[in-house]
């Protein structure tokens, strides 16, 4: 995501989860209009998801719910 910015000036502030350790994590910014999600294993070079908000907020509900649960 080199480059590409939230408002074209300011890089992207990229979080993870707090229980994560140095790597093998997924890392999520506030794009202003857009969540975006990366690997942080790849850094910088990562490709990267964009979704609405909306389609954020279901992929969290459904998280909440527990619909991706493997058991």
């Amino acid at each position: 995501m080199t480059g590409t910015t939230a408002t074209g000036t300011t890089p992207p502030v990229w979080v993870r989860s707090s229980l994560c350790g140095e790597s093998a994590c997924v890392e999520v910014a506030d794009l202003g209009g857009e969540i975006a999600v990366r690997d942080s294993k790849i850094g910088d070079d990562s490709p990267v998801l964009r979704f609405t908000r909306s389609e954020w907020a279901a992929f969290i509900g459904g998280v909440r719910r527990g619909e991706f649960s493997a058991g």
